[in-house]
């Protein structure tokens, strides 16, 4: 929920290490601080840049005229041993099949998303090395 540029999620502890959290009013997305019964809020990170970006790449494409049939993205965070155990690379693979995609168009729609438009990698320290690959197929 967005109130003037501010947004609103409510989280609720569940008992143990597990939570519920989300934007009111919508489904609530479980969260495990171990990972098992649920991703984890840092592996919940990754899901949420891949996610952010997926939406940008997708608007892209179809803005060059690509028909998008699938898109996947694959995400390898290297996080440091120490606490706080913060990411300090985060790798994207994005894999995408579709009428019109070739490696030009969706390179340039994973590059503008990935440094530019994703507000969420856009949120990360800015010491987090970000890279990535695309696979057309």
């Amino acid at each position: 929920m967005s109130l003037g540029g501010v947004e609103l999620v409510l989280v609720r502890w569940l008992g143990g290490e597990r939570f519920e959290g989300g934007v009111p009013g919508r489904a609530p997305t479980l969260v495990d601080g171990e990972g098992q019964a649920a991703t984890n809020p840092v592996d919940l990170l990754l899901v949420a840049a891949a996610t952010c970006s997926g939406v940008d790449v997708v608007a892209i494409l179809s803005k060059q005229r690509v028909a998008l049939h699938t898109l996947d993205i694959a995400v390898r965070g290297t996080r440091r041993e120490a606490p706080p155990r913060r990411y300090t690379a985060i790798h994207f693979t994005f894999t995408v099949t579709g009428t019109g995609a070739d490696e030009v168009k969706t390179r340039r729609a994973v590059e503008l998303s990935v440094m530019k438009y994703c507000s969420v990698i856009a949120s990360l320290a800015s010491d987090i090395a970000v890279t990535y690959d695309v696979v057309v197929r």
